[in-house]
């Protein structure tokens, strides 16, 4: 048990003289870089460079988003009744105008034969009233009573008329229908559920982008919309809606209205991708995103002028994914300073690092 002992703290002595070799050996080869770097320019900061060039622009890129129904809604009773016949059921395509629902309009005739009567009424009395009115039989008072009458049996047999046409209940929209919510027989109240009607004749597909993305999208332009269970069919996209705010993940909600094709194979709910085309432009002046100084709002680069490091003042454009289009302020050829910038001053001395 002693020898086991003993052999194991031998071990670990052996293991941690070899770390501790390893680490010294690391920093002396550090040290003998740095001295390698500093003996070309002694104090110089190590800068990584690059010249500012000119490039073509590819502006296409792609989103990805959910398509959902252009109309999508759940048709309920205005009024109590017996349903007496259901004309659809789930899956069937509707036509905006179409009866789906009849129901029970018995109570709802008699309701509109009495409002007729007693319109009939108010309409005899009121002649009446102006016979007397014009040999004093009556007052001025009870005339006006007496139109008043009129027109308030006039509004209800409006309203029983229209309750009486509303026992066909009619599709609001054209779509299919999704989902059924009564059966015949039942008896509903005025906000029953009836049908979920969904129009997918077209679709809107919501994406988002980021800021250097949105700058190039207008209202109205269209896009090639594609779905991965239809990897050979593409579709046509408009855009109806541009966010003027970012949401929380600094991204612009997008929303495409997407036309489906005659089978409306395209469901609500799928995943879709728009593609962006834009035309080609002629190569513009660049430089690296990380060559500016804190960030590209701020137009300031570095520029290597011999060993030194100048600030220089320019006119940022477009970014462009990891480059920045320059506007003004530099010359195709300088070089900037692409690291480093934390450290430098203008005019400090710098090395750049091959």
């Amino acid at each position: 048990m002693k020898r086991r002992g003993i052999i194991t703290i031998v071990s670990v002595i052996a293991v941690l003289i070899l770390i501790g070799w390893v680490l010294q050996n690391n920093k002396k080869k550090n040290a003998e870089i740095t001295a390698s770097v500093a003996s070309g320019n002694e104090g110089a900061i190590a800068v990584n460079i690059e010249k500012a060039s000119r490039s073509e622009v590819d502006l296409n890129f792609s989103a990805n988003g959910t398509f959902s129904a252009n109309q999508d809604l759940t048709l309920a009773a205005e009024y109590s009744g017996r349903v007496t016949k259901i004309l659809v059921d789930e899956g069937s395509r509707v036509s905006k105008g179409q009866v789906l629902v009849r129901i029970d309009d018995e109570l709802l005739d008699v309701d509109m034969e009495t409002a007729q009567a007693n319109y009939q009424n108010a309409l005899r009395d009121l002649e009446r009233y102006e016979s007397s009115y014009k040999t004093g039989g009556v007052t001025q008072q009870q005339l006006d009573n007496a139109r008043l009458n009129v027109r308030t049996n006039q509004a209800k047999v409006q309203s029983s008329k229209r309750k009486f046409n509303d026992a066909n209940i009619k599709a609001p929209i054209s779509g299919i229908i999704n989902k059924r919510f009564i059966e015949q027989g039942s008896f509903i109240n005025a906000g029953t559920q009836l049908f979920e009607i969904v129009d997918v004749s077209k679709l809107k597909l919501n994406v988002t982008v980021n800021e250097g993305q949105v700058v190039s999208l207008k209202q109205g332009k269209t896009a090639t919309i594609k779905s991965n269970v239809f990897p050979n069919k593409t579709f046509t996209g408009k855009i109806t809606f541009i966010a003027a705010k970012a949401d929380n993940s600094l991204s612009f909600p997008i929303e495409i209205e997407v036309t489906n094709n005659s089978a409306n194979e395209l469901k609500a709910g799928m995943y879709g991708t728009a593609v962006f085309e834009f035309a080609k432009e002629e190569p513009v002046l660049s430089v690296p995103r990380s060559a500016f100084v804190g960030s590209v709002s701020s137009n300031k680069v570095y520029i290597l002028d011999g060993n030194t490091a100048k600030v220089r003042n320019i006119t940022a454009g477009r970014i462009l994914g990891d480059r920045v289009e320059v506007l003004d302020g530099l010359k195709e050829g300088e070089t900037v300073i692409t690291s480093g910038q934390v450290n430098l001053t203008d005019g400090a001395p710098v090395q750049a690092v091959k």
